[in-house]
């Protein structure tokens, strides 16, 4: 019997290893977008649990086109880059006058919605509607340059150009769908990007880093981003078993999210000193009677901070703020802090003081 093509080895182990994802299930456009648009950046474990709560509350595109936006960040919350919802929750809104209402089996067409870019309008392409188009990831990417031994950096202009033609040109007539999920599979199960299992490796035979032996050094990579830290101060505010939130402005960091007030701390500047300096900036309250709750650690993108968080209380007796950070504020109990969208590290404290707030 002659070996197996490239291509028949891939298809013949995800056949047998992919794994059961509930977007697999039905391969429907509506479901292949929202789980893309949900694994940018996001592990397979956290999105499979997201997107099937997504689906209990927006089934398909017509239901979310009739959401309001502070239902979709509330379900988004905790996956981050929050424009991905604003732009899903846009796409809805133009899909439901055109199209018949979904998504359009025309890559160009695709691409003309708003969070859709190459990436993603090609998975919808061969994902959802089994068409030759080509997706690359993050996985593709160390598998490919593993594959073919490339000694430049994947992010490389000419080494990019390369895996997307490559990609393009190895899919099988009529396969796009499950070649293009074997290959991330692939990268993700077995090409990992510290220990690869290729003893395991259905694509060893056709492996030219392994064949020379170079497989821990590929795939290069650039000269890494700079990690900047940020130290931050936040408070929860008290006033008659109220609790102060404020929601912020559509152009800044987190837009629209609401939060605890809080920033940046300066140099020279206690965390304490930083909480009531900007208590007064953002709101014009004077704030006192700081107790420290714990000190929260978060990552994103290349920034590393520590938000030390404080309980606070009013010094006067005034309750209306003077907004100069924020759109709209509320008093709100704390049982109806669950119902708005926070930043992640301030629904860390949230959930830290279940029970206590």
């Amino acid at each position: 019997m002659p070996p197996l093509t490239l291509q028949d080895g891939l298809l013949h182990w995800f056949a047998n290893n992919g794994r059961d994802l509930p977007w697999r299930r039905t391969y429907l456009p509506y479901h292949i977008w929202i789980s893309e648009i949900m694994l940018q950046q996001t592990q397979m474990d956290r999105v499979v649990v997201y997107f099937n709560r997504w689906l209990e509350s927006f089934p398909d595109i017509a239901s979310l086109a009739k959401a309001k936006e502070e239902e979709v960040l509330r379900l988004w919350e905790g996956l981050g880059y929050y424009s991905r919802a604003k732009n899903i929750l846009k796409t809805a809104g133009l899909l439901s006058g055109n199209h018949g209402g979904g998504l359009p089996e025309d890559h160009t067409a695709l691409l003309q919605l708003p969070g859709i870019g190459r990436y993603t309008a090609g998975a919808i392409m061969s994902l959802a509607f089994n068409r030759n188009h080509p997706i690359v990831d993050a996985n593709v990417e160390r598998l490919f340059s593993r594959l073919f031994n490339l000694a430049a950096p994947v992010k490389e202009k000419q080494t990019h150009a390369f895996i997307w033609q490559m990609a393009a040109k190895l899919i099988p007539k009529g396969k796009a769908r499950f070649f293009n999920q074997a290959l991330m599979e692939l990268g993700a199960l077995i090409c990992q990007p510290r220990s690869p299992r290729c003893d395991l490796c259905p694509l060893r035979d056709h492996c030219e880093a392994f064949a020379m032996g170079v497989v821990s050094e590929r795939p290069v990579t650039g000269k890494p981003k700079e990690i900047i830290k940020i130290s931050m101060a936040t408070g929860i505010l008290h006033h008659q078993d109220k609790i102060y939130i404020q929601k912020r402005l559509a152009d800044d960091v987190w837009p629209n999210l609401w939060e605890f007030p809080g920033g940046r701390i300066k140099e020279g500047e206690t965390p304490e000193e930083a909480l009531v300096r900007e208590y007064y900036e953002e709101t014009g309250f004077t704030i006192h009677r700081l107790e420290k709750i714990a000190a929260i650690r978060h990552s994103f993108t290349r920034y590393r901070v520590t938000l030390h968080c404080y309980h606070c209380h009013l010094q006067t007796s005034k309750t209306e703020p003077i907004l100069k950070a924020a759109q709209e504020y509320r008093w709100a109990a704390p049982e109806e802090l669950e119902n708005f969208a926070f930043p992640a590290p301030h629904r860390s404290l949230i959930n830290r003081l279940a029970g206590e707030l």
